[in-house]
Parts: structure tokens; C-alpha cells; sequence
């Protein structure tokens, strides 16, 4: 189940750079590619200080 679930959403960024008009949606390509893992990394971070501070283990 998760390789399939995996394989539905791997976009394949090297054909999107290569069919790319311009340097800077290539950049925006990146910032998009990346930009989900690092907000899931932060809001994962959130949650663990909060609980963290909620149960006074500081």
C-alpha cells in the first residue's frame, strides 16, 4: 500500500526541468518540491515543543 501510494505522488521533477521555459520556474519547481517537507518538519517540531512545555519537561 505505501509503494503504491508513493508512486502516485512522485512527480518527476527532472522532465519539469527539462521542459522548463526559464531558469526561474525551475527554481520555483525546487521551492515547490521541498517546501511541503520542511512545513511538515516545522509543524512536527511545533507539536513536539508544545507537548514538551505542556507536561513542564523543560
Amino acid at each position: 500500500m505505501k509503494s503504491l501510494l508513493f508512486l502516485v505522488q512522485q512527480t518527476d521533477i527532472e522532465k519539469k526541468m527539462e521542459e522548463a521555459p526559464d531558469s526561474a520556474y525551475e527554481i520555483g519547481v525546487v521551492i515547490g518540491s521541498y517546501l511541503p517537507l520542511v512545513v511538515l518538519a516545522g509543524i512536527a517540531y511545533a507539536i513536539y515543543y508544545y507537548n514538551k512545555k505542556k507536561r513542564g519537561e523543560e
